[in-house]
């Protein structure tokens, strides 16, 4: 009977492992940028296209939606006519990105937005709402460019500057303020690299964003326009 006993526990231990293992096993494949996911979703896009005299499978969004973020994928039309199920990283599978398309007037392209950035702009609203309850103006601190500002985020309650972690290199990416109230990240040093990395023709007056998005599976959501500074080849930010 012991014996009997002791193999039913130890069963049922291994049964509620590995309900408890699988979860977080699916977390993490829901956090990684497959790119054959990628390129599944855009071989569906261009079936949709040629299907429907060049219609793209996208939701709606205001026409002063942010370009990176203006033309999501809309799974439902091409589940399952042109693909069986979204990707298990999107975020209609309960995975942290959401599919986009950019190019869309030339060459509609299928790319990543990392949700999780959403999350802390999230928090800094937040706070910030509080923070102009109270005061009725938010805790502007260093003038970047023309209505481009950085926050005192001391006021708000961190401890420590809050950031974003880029797709592009993994470098902590800070947030910023524009004279709206907006929170935006700031790309600049992903940018600065790029610059330095790549030849490019890019002249003042010229949106430079596009670097960051041509070799990588990702865009720069929640961005500002940025253009070069051609003296030091640097980005600077492109104001009116």
């Amino acid at each position: 009977m012991k014996l009997i006993f002791r193999l039913i526990i130890s069963i049922c231990m291994m049964f509620l492992l590995s309900g408890c293992l699988y979860p977080e096993e699916r977390l993490k494949q829901n956090q990684i940028p497959y790119a054959d996911q990628v390129a599944a979703v855009q071989s569906a896009v261009d079936q949709y296209r040629e299907a429907t005299g060049g219609l793209l499978p996208i939701q709606t969004r205001d026409m002063k939606t942010q370009i990176y973020q203006k033309y999501p994928i809309d799974f439902h039309r091409l589940v399952p006519r042109y693909m069986q199920e979204p990707p298990g990283n999107a975020f209609e599978s309960g995975g942290v990105f959401q599919y986009v398309l950019v190019d869309v007037e030339k060459h509609p392209t299928v790319k990543l937005l990392d949700l999780r950035m959403a999350e802390q702009i999230r928090d800094v609203k937040l706070r910030l709402k509080m923070y102009q309850d109270s005061h009725g103006y938010p805790p502007f601190k260093d003038m970047l460019a023309k209505g481009i500002f950085t926050l005192d985020y001391k006021k708000l309650g961190y401890k420590e500057p809050p950031y974003v972690v880029s797709p592009f290199s993994g470098n902590n990416l800070p947030l910023i303020i524009d004279y709206n109230g907006e929170i935006y990240v700031d790309y600049r040093i992903d940018l600065y690299e790029a610059l330095k990395k790549t030849k490019h023709s890019y002249k003042p007056g010229d949106d430079i964003r596009d670097i960051l998005v041509k070799d990588s599976l990702f865009v720069p959501a929640y961005s500002l326009p940025y253009t070069i500074d051609p003296q030091k080849n640097e980005p600077i930010f492109l104001t009116k």
